[in-house]
């Protein structure tokens, strides 16, 4: 007995646009190699027979076979047999590139569960144990077109930016499950500064799958607050966050450690975590909730800080994967650690190891990828002695947030607004604000892709990759947005930004992507920022006020590849 084995989808594709047998003098019989997917003329070893081909003008066609063949399927009047065979060649092309790009699709799928993605993959022969080795590499440069700000004084290096080049992000990590319901991440950012162990370390958590929607994890992981924020850094539009998700969120670290509640079903999405301090500092341009110094719990380091956030969101409006509204909100409350002395003093920098003195600053920069200068900056938002008139301390404070996003087929729009309450002494309700929204259109017809489990943004898959000899081209983005943050509020001077950004993007593959983006700034307010020293007295930020009213735009560009 003659038994058939499976088909690859090429010859599966092929077999279901069989054209069927043609009585003609003229047909030709055509064979597909099972092993090599080369298609021939005769039969052989290995081959197995798609059918009869016929060459005829459409004119010829009877209805009989009009209904076997459909119009993609007429092969055009030819001289040779090789013009036939290369109209099925380009024919099978084109299916085979349609099933790879369901396959990806399929791969990427979010059904509560943590899925493997296209990597390194191992798996017990039970099936209990597997593992997943991931990684991605972000390689930026920043040219400045136009750079025009006020000259340094005194002793200050020159405020303008810098071009150049950098590895934004270059991580390793692995991934898997454990005894089917159990999973864990771990993952290692080698491009984070050195300052403790653990510096450059982002997912670190294992986390438990019920039968339903729900799961529970500890260790780790981001905040759950904000779309941009939630989406992989893999996925954004443009190659920066926007000012207030950076400064809000991620600038304070938003991998934190601690306990995270999540139940996500394809309508809506709802994740609530109580988490406490971050794994480690990653260099002195990013404040953390010990804004000037390490995480260490030495002796004498002070009390750690807490925080409960969550955020939900939704789909309200859903026809299918290519049209619907998404909505969200987000709230957290964080406090924060504050150490004074023994004398009453409190230290602004971290002069002796172990000896941390808390407080918390908020600083932005204009969406630049390599010179990421510290533009805005509220300064340290604890300051002076204990008892000092002017003195103030920032005990906590309260984030919020709203956004939206639309998808209608290739057209896609999203905006978001946070804002930050800062609560403590000498504070009586001052408040920072930011908001954003871009408009995206895909030029060659995909539609963003949305993850269920975050309620985020999800990888691109083109629909034809791209090919040197081949039609396909990958797929092509552009995209333009408002971007504003105003630090600006009662006592605090941290200044105020805005700029427009435009983005050219381009997916040749669904793992590879490379990015440009072109900012221009519309206005910098740095004029009264000031900081306050360890007395409680303002000094002047005559860094950030030398960037008062300049004229900026820069060009970046990003190529990216991950697995």
């Amino acid at each position: 007995m003659l038994v058939m084995k499976p088909l690859t989808p090429i010859v599966t594709i092929a077999a279901l646009f069989n054209i069927g047998a043609i009585s003609c003098a003229n047909a030709l019989d055509l064979y597909v190699d099972t092993v090599t997917k080369q298609i021939y003329a005769e039969p052989g070893p290995n081959r197995v027979h798609m059918g009869s081909y016929v060459r005829t003008d459409d004119a010829t066609v009877t209805k009989a076979e009009s209904a076997v063949l459909t119009p993609s399927q007429h092969l055009p009047a030819a001289k040779t047999n090789d013009e036939a065979l290369q109209a099925i060649h380009a024919e099978l092309e084109l299916k085979s590139d349609q099933i790879e790009a369901l396959e990806e699709k399929l791969k990427t799928v979010d059904q509560g569960k943590m899925k493997p993605v296209p990597g390194l993959h191992y798996e017990s022969s039970d099936g209990n144990f597997t593992a997943e080795i991931n990684g991605r590499m972000q390689i930026d440069s920043q040219s400045n077109l136009i750079n025009e700000v006020s000259p340094a004084t005194g002793t200050d290096l020159p405020y303008e930016l810098n071009n150049g080049a950098t590895v934004r992000r270059a991580r390793l990590g692995v991934e898997g499950t454990v005894l089917k319901n159990w999973d864990y991440k771990f993952e290692y950012d080698f491009s984070r500064g050195a300052g403790t162990a653990a510096a450059g370390i982002t997912d670190a958590f294992v986390r438990y799958n019920f039968d339903s929607p729900f799961s529970i994890k500890i260790g780790s992981f981001k905040e759950p607050f904000s779309l941009e924020e939630a989406t992989s850094n893999r996925f954004y539009t443009f190659i920066e966050r926007h000012m207030s998700v950076n400064t809000f969120v991620d600038n304070p670290n938003t991998y934190k450690t601690g306990i995270g509640l999540n139940y996500a079903v394809p309508r809506w999405q709802i994740g609530i975590a109580f988490q406490t301090e971050p794994v480690g500092g990653f260099g002195q341009s990013v404040s953390s909730v010990n804004a000037n110094g390490n995480q260490s719990r030495n002796n004498g380091s002070g009390d750690i800080g807490w925080q409960g956030i969550g955020r939900i969101s939704g789909r309200p409006w859903m026809i299918d994967e290519t049209k619907y509204l998404h909505v969200g909100i987000s709230a957290g409350h964080t406090t924060v650690n504050n150490q004074y002395r023994a004398d009453g003093s409190f230290s602004q920098v971290n002069a002796t190891p172990g000896q941390n003195s808390g407080g918390m600053s908020f600083v932005a920069f204009l969406g630049t990828n390599v010179d990421r200068t510290n533009i805005l900056n509220t300064g340290n938002l604890t300051s002076g002695p204990i008892g000092a008139e002017g003195s103030r301390r920032i005990d906590s404070y309260d984030r919020f947030g709203a956004e939206s996003a639309l998808v209608y087929g290739p057209f896609s729009a999203q905006a978001e607004f946070l804002r930050t309450n800062i609560n403590g002494l000498g504070y009586s309700g001052e408040h920072l604000t930011g908001y954003y929204g871009y408009l995206s259109y895909f030029l060659t017809g995909e539609s963003r892709a949305y993850q269920v489990r975050n309620g985020a943004w999800n990888r691109i898959t083109p629909h034809r990759n791209f090919h040197w000899r081949g039609p396909g081209w990958g797929a092509w983005e552009f995209a333009v947005g408002y971007d504003y943050l105003n630090m600006n509020n009662g006592i605090i001077h941290g200044g105020e930004a805005d700029m427009i950004r435009f983005a050219l993007n381009w997916y040749p593959h669904t793992h590879v992507r490379l990015m440009t983006n072109l900012i221009h700034v519309l206005n910098i307010n740095t004029r009264n920022v000031v900081n306050y020293n360890a007395a409680g007295e303002a000094v002047a930020n005559h860094r950030s006020q030398g960037f008062d009213d300049a004229n900026i735009t820069a060009f970046l560009t990003r190529l990216q590849i991950d697995f």
